[in-house]
């Protein structure tokens, strides 16, 4: 990335001999949302804490705006850092907690009013100046702790699961007032989760960390409909998987021999590496249920084995003569009757469209 405003290069951090970070080369745009996105102990956190110097990497260096941190404590870098705790101190008001960090800068008081002002209004809290943390909500301690670590203006923010306290519907709710504050302030946001809607939803670009390093970076979109491993298809959403066979050696067929489907079209063949061994993948949503014998040519008959209802929509599981594993299907409740019969048929069609299939290496 030419334009890159954070650059880490070769950084590794080994404790004893294991490495929770393994060699890992990442550039992050100057105002871009990033979000470091994988299970417990894949380095997330660890890589995280490196960028703002809690953590000394073993090997490699962190660049921020063209400056080498690798001499630079944290409360001399360009950052800031919110944490999933909150760290609000409960014997202080909300303007004292958030004029917090001005506290070594010496500024007068009418300049720390200002921009107590001004950051309590970027996270909607204007008036709320002298409420005590007990007097909070959730979701109002999670926004002191933006405020506070906005109001020293840094040019990087770093958040370690800053939602996760937070429950489901609030926590959807804040996912948007925070991608919402990025666009606003301007600043990068460097977001680590082990939450998949999360970072699919705020992120402008995603990183699937897994054993210290980055398996694959995209914005979200392109994770989700075009994964790189059966192990960042497996782990963003929920995904059916068939073996199947090339019809050539080439490497650029776009078609597989697909147990259960016979020969069908994949989008990425002419992408997929030249190994022997590769599976279909398709999500749930891109294959359809019919009743009745539906037009084209990509469909197959399939019995009914378990629904579940869950009001928008219905999961379906249904099983393909030729496939040891039932697929899974899911669909919009649009229409209440239709979603009846489907879940009352036992004998169906299944079909799906000609881009919904992907071709990856069986190999995780």
């Amino acid at each position: 990335m030419t334009d890159a405003f954070i650059s880490l290069r070769g950084i590794t951090k080994a404790f004893g001999a294991f490495k929770a970070v393994d060699d890992v080369n990442l550039d992050i745009a100057r105002g871009e949302f990033f979000s470091l996105l994988g299970p417990s102990g894949c380095g997330k956190t660890t890589l995280l804490r490196m960028i703002a110097g809690f953590e000394t990497p073993t090997e490699g260096d962190v660049v921020i705006d063209g400056v080498s941190m690798s001499a630079v404590p944290p409360h001399r870098r360009p950052t800031n850092m919110v944490f999933q705790s909150y760290a609000i101190f409960p014997h202080l008001d909300v303007a004292q907690n958030v004029a917090y960090g001005l506290r070594r800068d010496k500024l007068d008081k009418a300049e720390v009013a200002g921009r107590v002002g001004e950051a309590l209004a970027m996270v909607k809290l204007s008036g709320y100046e002298s409420r005590r943390s007990n007097e909070l909500s959730g979701g109002q301690r999670q926004r002191v702790a933006l405020a506070r670590a906005l109001i020293k203006r840094p040019k990087v923010l770093l958040l370690d699961e800053p939602l996760g306290a937070l429950d489901r519907k609030l926590r959807e709710e804040m996912q948007l007032e925070l991608r919402t504050l990025q666009r606003s302030v301007g600043i990068t946001f460097v977001f680590v989760t082990h939450d998949q809607e999360e970072a699919l939803t705020m992120s402008d670009r995603v990183a699937v960390m897994s054993q210290g390093k980055p398996i694959q970076v995209a914005s979200p979109r392109d994770l989700y409909e075009r994964p790189n491993s059966v192990e960042v298809a497996d782990f963003i959403g929920k995904m059916n998987f068939l073996p199947c066979r090339r019809l050539n050696g080439s490497g650029e067929a776009g078609e597989v021999e697909a147990d259960g489907l016979g020969r069908v079209p994949v989008v990425n063949g002419a992408e997929c590496p030249d190994v022997a061994t590769l599976v279909v993948a398709v999500r749930p949503e891109k294959l359809s249920l019919h009743a009745d014998e539906p037009a084209g040519a990509l469909k197959i008959r399939c019995r009914m084995q378990n629904t579940a209802y869950l009001g928008d929509r219905s999961h379906y599981v249904v099983s393909v003569d030729g496939l040891e594993r039932a697929l899974a299907v899911s669909a919009q409740n649009a229409d209440p009757e239709a979603a009846r019969q489907l879940a009352g048929g036992a004998s169906l069609w299944l079909s799906w469209a000609p881009d919904a299939l992907i071709a990856l290496p069986a190999e995780r």
